[in-house]
C-alpha cells in the first residue's frame, strides 16, 4: 500500500507551517505517524526547517515549494516534513549540527535529506529551484543504485552529530581567576569595532548578553576603554536603522557595518533582552537615549506583540506588501524622498539632516532607512535650534510618520507564544521596572507570570513550550525552564513575594529529574520523557540568546544562596568548570558563563532587607548599578536562611553579606551601597 499523499499542514497551529499548508508539496508535520510512514514504506525524508519571520524561507517557498515541477519530484520520491524551528528547537539543533558538519555553515531555511529512520546524509540552506530539483533527482538516483553507500555515510555523520555537543567532565582542579577573564577579553577585543561598535565585520548581530557581560566587567574593573566601547555600541545601535526610529523596537541584525540596513524581522527575544540591557546601561550612565530606547521598545512590544491577557507573540515578518501588492523585504519600514517631502513640508530639510535622507541613509530602489549620525545635543548646536524645540519636532515627526506608516500593509505576525521567549520578555519588564520604577512595567511582568503559571505549568510541575489560542501541546525544553526560573528570580527581587522564589526552586528540581546528566553534570536540552531523536544535545554555547545551560548555572548559583543549598552551588561550579577549556577559544560564545565566573573571582554580595519598609528600601537600592549582588527580603519574620532571626518589630535593617559573613546592619541605602564594593 502506497503512502497517503496530502498536504497535512492545515491541521497545524504554527503560523510558519500554516504558511505552507497550500503548497502542492505533500508536507507532513514531524510526529510519530510521519516517521513510521517513512520507515514502513522505506522512503527517504526531506526535512525542511524554517520560521515565520525568515525572509529566505519565504523566497524558497515562492521559488520552489509553490512550483508544481518541484512538488512532482518531492512527492514522488520523498516523505516531506516541514518543521517550525521555534516550536521544535530540538529537531533544529540536530539537523543544524548535521549541515554544519556537511557544509561548514548553517542558517535558515535548513533543508536536509535523511534515511527513512531520520539519519541525515545530505543538506544545506537556501537552494534555487533548479539546484533543488537537480540535487533531489541525483540523490534519488544514487540511493536507488547504491543504498549501502548512503547508509554508511549516514552512520558516520550520525557519530559526528552525537559528538558535536558533548561536554566532558573537567577533571582538573577548579580554579577561576581574574587573570583568566582578563586574558579572554584581551583576545576577544581583537574583534571589536572601535569606530562603529559591535564586531569589526558584517553582518552585525547585537548579542545583548555579550554587551551585558562587558558592561559589568568594565564597571567592576574600572576599565574605561571597555566601558566606552560598550556605550559606543549601544549608542550606534540606537541611532541605526536596526532600531525602528519611528515605531521603536529592534530588528534581528544589520547587514552592514554601520547598523544601518537591518534584516527587518522583529523578534520578541531580541527586544526582550535589549530592554534588559539598555535598562542596565541607563543605571550606569543615566544616558537619556537608553531610557528612550527602553520606553519606545516596550511601547512597540505592547502595541504589536502583546495580547489582552499579557501574553507575548513571537515575531513580525521582514516582508510586507508594497503599493503594487508585491511582497518585499522592509517595505513597511522604508521611506522615499518625495513621500517625505509631501508629508513633512517645511520641516523636510531639518528632518532629512536629522535622519540622513542622503547618501548616508540611502538603501536601494529610491528607498531610505532612517539613521542618525550624531546626538541631539550636537544636532541642536549645529542647526541653531534649542534642544527642547528639537525634541518637540522629533516627537511630532515620529507621531505623523507612525500614523501614515500604519496605513501600509503590515508585516505578518507570528502569533504563537513560546514559554522561553515570554520569560525573556517578562524579565525585560522586570528590569525596566527595577530601573525606572514604572508600575505599569511591573503589572505587565506579573500578568505574563500569571500566564506562565496558569497556562504553561503542567499538572506534574513541568512546563509546556508553546501556546496558541488556548492550546499548549509541546513538552518544555531546558530553555523554557532556565529562562522562566531566571525571570521569576528577578520578579522575586522586585516584589519580595516568595511565591516566585518557590516556583523557581520547584522548576529547578523538576529540571534535575528530567534533564540532568549525572555523568557530565550538565543538562540535556530535551526531557527524558520526550521521544528520542538521533542525538540528545547539550546546549552550552551562548548565542543571540544565552545557552540554556549557562542560564541554568547562573540560576543554581543564585538559588544556592537563597536556600543555602550546597548541592546547587556544587553543580553550578562544576558546570562552569566543564566549559572553561573552550572559553578562550571562542569568548563571545561564553559571555554568560564569564558573567558567572565574575561571581567567583570578585566579591558577590547577599543583601538582606528586613522590616516594614523593606520594599521601599529595595526600590531605592535598585537605583544603583551593583551587578554583583542578589536581594532577599521580607516585611515580616521569615525563615529563609538569609532572613532568619533578623526581623525586629518597628525597624527595617539592611544586612550586607559575603559568603555568609555579614557586616553590621544599616538602615540607610547609602551606607549599604558603600559596603557593596
Amino acid at each position: 500500500m502506497s503512502p497517503k499523499y496530502t498536504n497535512q499542514l492545515i491541521h497545524e497551529s504554527s503560523p510558519y507551517l500554516l504558511q505552507h499548508a497550500h503548497n502542492p508539496i505533500h508536507w507532513k508535520a514531524w510526529n510519530s505517524d510521519t516517521l513510521a510512514e517513512a520507515k514502513n514504506h522505506n522512503k527517504l525524508i526531506v526535512i525542511s526547517i524554517g520560521y515565520a519571520a525568515c525572509h529566505w524561507c519565504h523566497v524558497m517557498e515562492h521559488e520552489s515549494f509553490e512550483a508544481e515541477e518541484v512538488a512532482q519530484v518531492m512527492n514522488n520520491n520523498f516523505i516531506n516534513i516541514k518543521v517550525d524551528r521555534e516550536e521544535r528547537p530540538d529537531i533544529d539543533q540536530v539537523y543544524m549540527n548535521a549541515v554544519q558538519i556537511l557544509t561548514g555553515q548553517g542558517g535558515w531555511p535548513l533543508n536536509v535529506v535523511a534515511l527513512p529512520d531520520g539519519r541525515p546524509f545530505w543538506g544545506g540552506t537556501y537552494f534555487k529551484k533548479e539546484q533543488w530539483i537537480s540535487a533531489l533527482n541525483q540523490i534519488t538516483k544514487v540511493y536507488n543504485a547504491t543504498p549501502e553507500k548512503i547508509k554508511e555515510y549516514a552512520s558516520n555523520l550520525e557519530k559526528g552529530i552525537k559528538s558535536i555537543d558533548l561536554v566532558n567532565r573537567n577533571t582538573e582542579a577548579i580554579h577561576f581567576n581574574k587573570e583568566f577573564i582578563e586574558a579572554t577579553i584581551t583576545k576577544w577585543s581583537e574583534q571589536f569595532d572601535y569606530d562603529k561598535g559591535g564586531t569589526n565585520r558584517a553582518p552585525k548581530f547585537m548579542m545583548p548578553n555579550n554587551l551585558q557581560f562587558l558592561l559589568r566587567y568594565a564597571y567592576q574593573n574600572q576599565n574605561e576603554s571597555l566601558k566606552d566601547y560598550v556605550n559606543l555600541t549601544l549608542t550606534k545601535m540606537a541611532y541605526g536603522g536596526i532600531y525602528d526610529q519611528i515605531g521603536g523596537g529592534f530588528s534581528r541584525y544589520s547587514v552592514d557595518i554601520k547598523w544601518h540596513v537591518p534584516h527587518f524581522e522583529k523578534m520578541l527575544y531580541d527586544n526582550a533582552q535589549l530592554v534588559s540591557l539598555y535598562s542596565e546601561a541607563y543605571l550606569v550612565t543615566k544616558n537619556p537615549v537608553y531610557k528612550d530606547v527602553v520606553y519606545e521598545t516596550l511601547s512597540f512590544v505592547e502595541e504589536e506583540l502583546t495580547t489582552e491577557d499579557g501574553i507575548f507573540y513571537s515575531s513580525l515578518d521582514a516582508d510586507s506588501k508594497t503599493k503594487d501588492n508585491i511582497l518585499e523585504e522592509g517595505a513597511f519600514y522604508v521611506w522615499q524622498e518625495t513621500e517625505l517631502k509631501t508629508i513633512l513640508k517645511n520641516d523636510y530639510n531639518l528632518f532629512s539632516e536629522y535622519y540622513n535622507i542622503n547618501e548616508y541613509g540611502f538603501w536601494e530602489h529610491d528607498n531610505y532607512v532612517l539613521i542618525k549620525r550624531i546626538s541631539d545635543e550636537e544636532f541642536s548646536d549645529k542647526h541653531n535650534i534649542s534642544l527642547s524645540d528639537l525634541k518637540t519636532k522629533v516627537k511630532n515627526w515620529k507621531s505623523v510618520l507612525y500614523k501614515i506608516r500604519n496605513e501600509r500593509d503590515k508585516p505578518r505576525l507570528d502569533n504563537k507564544s513560546l514559554t522561553s521567549w515570554n520569560a525573556l520578555m517578562l524579565k525585560g519588564y522586570v528590569d525596566a521596572y527595577r530601573v525606572f520604577n514604572e508600575d505599569r512595567f511591573l503589572n505587565s511582568a506579573l500578568k505574563n507570570a500569571k500566564f506562565i503559571i496558569g497556562r504553561q505549568l503542567k499538572s506534574d510541575g513541568g512546563l509546556y513550550h508553546n501556546y496558541k489560542e488556548g492550546k499548549s501541546s509541546i513538552n518544555g525544553y531546558l530553555e523554557d525552564y532556565a529562562t522562566t526560573i531566571d525571570a521569576f528570580l528577578g520578579l522575586y527581587e522586585v516584589t519580595l513575594n516568595e511565591t516566585w522564589l518557590n516556583h523557581s526552586r520547584n522548576l529547578t528540581n523538576y529540571a534535575f529529574d528530567r534533564f540532568f546528566d549525572d555523568h557530565s553534570e550538565m543538562f540535556y536540552f530535551t526531557s527524558n520523557e520526550d521521544p528520542e531523536l538521533i542525538a540528545r544535545t547539550v546546549e552550552y554555547r551562548d548565542n543571540v540568546i544565552p545557552a540554556s545551560n549557562s542560564i541554568m548555572s547562573n540560576n543554581l548559583f543564585r538559588l544556592s544562596h537563597y536556600f543555602d543549598n550546597k548541592s546547587y552551588l556544587k553543580i553550578a561550579t562544576t558546570m562552569l568548570h566543564n566549559v572553561k577549556p573552550e572559553i578562550q577559544e571562542y569568548p563571545s560564545g561564553f559571555s554568560n558563563w564569564l558573567d558567572l565566573m565574575l561571581n567567583y573571582t570578585l566579591n558577590f554580595f547577599e543583601v538582606a532587607v528586613v522590616g516594614e519598609q523593606a520594599l521601599s528600601l529595595v526600590k531605592e537600592l535598585n537605583q544603583y548599578y551593583r551587578p554583583n549582588k542578589l536581594i532577599v527580603g521580607s516585611l515580616i519574620e521569615n525563615n529563609l536562611p538569609l532572613l532568619k532571626n533578623r526581623f525586629i518589630d518597628g525597624k527595617t535593617f539592611i544586612y550586607v553579606c559575603v559568603n555568609k559573613t555579614c557586616q553590621l546592619p544599616v538602615s540607610e541605602i547609602k551606607k549599604a551601597i558603600e559596603l557593596i564594593q
